[in-house]
């Protein structure tokens, strides 16, 4: 497995979601949790054996285990609805990885989502499926709008664990809606849940994630 310098999150390491959906699927089939051990390398050759991701050197990556069910559905909201809540979107004004492949503003080349606050505190923003879909796009797609119900100014989170289930992937150019929701903070420690939905309104993807405070 190699994590492409362009799939990165914050600067010099690989975005959560898309490095976790990689590890994923080297696993194989059926929904697993992937823990983020360290901020995952770019274009570094890993390897995956008895659950644990390691870099050439043999330093842990990250773990996979078998995730069970994934039942973490967030409701979706309509195409305009989501729209509209991207365009308050906190990143634009501050963002601790404006970079980020999947939501930094200075990326053109990303998937480019940018999640709002909803009046309920969810999360929501329109996504564009790129040309190039793969279950990784999934889970990136997945990431960062469960992190932004909390990310906020001066309070920077990393992704520290992702179990998603992919139903179905959408095909290139379907305009999508992804929504995020916050369970629970237990210290440094919040527990969020996303999910990614189709033109049709059809579940796409889930996940359930905990997000760490630096």
């Amino acid at each position: 497995m190699r994590i492409e310098s362009r799939y990165n999150g914050p600067t010099g390491s690989g975005n959560g979601g898309w490095s976790a959906g990689l590890f994923a699927a080297e696993a194989g089939p059926g929904p697993v949790e992937v823990t983020l051990r360290r901020p995952p390398p770019l274009e570094t050759a890993l390897s995956l054996v008895d659950g644990e991701v390691r870099d050439p050197a043999g330093e842990l990556v990250a773990e996979v285990r078998p995730a069970g069910v994934v039942d973490a559905v967030v409701p979706p909201v309509d195409r305009a609805t989501a729209v509209e809540a991207s365009r308050g979107y906190p990143g634009f004004v501050a963002h601790p990885y404006p970079g980020c492949f999947v939501c930094g503003p200075r990326r053109t080349d990303g998937l480019r989502i940018f999640p709002g606050r909803l009046p309920d505190g969810r999360t929501a923003a329109p996504f564009r499926a790129p040309e190039q879909v793969s279950d990784a796009t999934v889970w990136a797609a997945l990431d960062c709008p469960g992190g932004w119900t909390v990310l906020a100014p001066g309070r920077p989170y990393l992704l520290g664990r992702i179990a998603a289930v992919v139903h179905a992937r959408p095909a290139p150019g379907d305009e999508c809606v992804v929504t995020g929701s916050l369970i629970g903070v237990d210290g440094r420690k919040a527990l969020v849940h996303t999910s990614l939905y189709g033109p049709d309104g059809a579940l796409l993807g889930a996940a359930r994630a905990t997000w760490i405070a630096r």
